[in-house]
């Protein structure tokens, strides 16, 4: 059940009512329109196309869908209590809370641990946010993006110190193996049609 807050999306999942996921609203926009315009051309291939050369145009195409999906829909942060989960363009990271040591925000969310640093693309600064905080002229509005990377931080510090003395265990990371076989098997269907045709 998705509800927003500082202008990210936050999911709340059935299970567990505690967690909470952060990920670009504008972002998710752009990346679903791109999906759209992707699955639309698809479909004209699918119905009208149909030879070696459409199957290596509708293989690219959905290449360029999965490329959308993994850049812009993809990143996330999600707070449970048990742990943080950090969706990247192509990794996982599932950080326990009493492994986490910091967190701040440059252009991106940082995520400290005793031996790493983990960057989180789901929250991300607006280049035009961080000029006006630099110039000091103007006042950011409660809806820029310094704003809601912000609220973040306070709910991760929040959870950190609420649930690191329940949350164990090592950092567990992960490829995006879903997409990477799309993609895979996408290319080869690309490679083959471009071979055949």
């Amino acid at each position: 059940m998705p509800f927003r807050t500082a202008g990210y999306f936050v999911r709340v999942k059935s299970k567990s009512p505690e967690s909470e996921q952060y990920l670009s609203a504008s972002n998710r926009i752009t990346g679903s329109i791109v999906i759209v315009i992707g699955a639309l051309g698809l479909v004209d291939i699918l119905l009208e196309w149909r030879t070696a050369s459409g199957l290596l145009v509708g293989s690219v195409i959905g290449m360029f869908i999965v490329l959308a999906y993994v850049g812009l829909i993809r990143p996330s942060v999600t707070l449970s209590p048990e742990h943080l989960l950090l969706r990247n363009h192509l990794r996982d990271h599932q950080i326990p809370w009493s492994k986490v040591t910091g967190v701040d925000v440059t252009d991106i969310l940082r995520i400290h641990t005793d031996g790493n640093r983990f960057r989180a693309p789901g929250v991300q600064l607006v280049m035009r946010d961080l000029r006006k905080q630099r110039v000091g002229g103007r006042k950011l509005s409660a809806d820029s993006s310094i704003s809601k990377a912000d609220f973040v931080v306070n709910r991760i510090e929040h959870h950190q110190e609420q649930y690191a003395g329940k949350s164990q265990g090592e950092v567990v990371s992960g490829w995006a193996a879903p997409e990477l076989i799309v993609f895979g098997v996408l290319a080869v269907i690309a490679v083959v049609a471009a071979v055949v045709r």
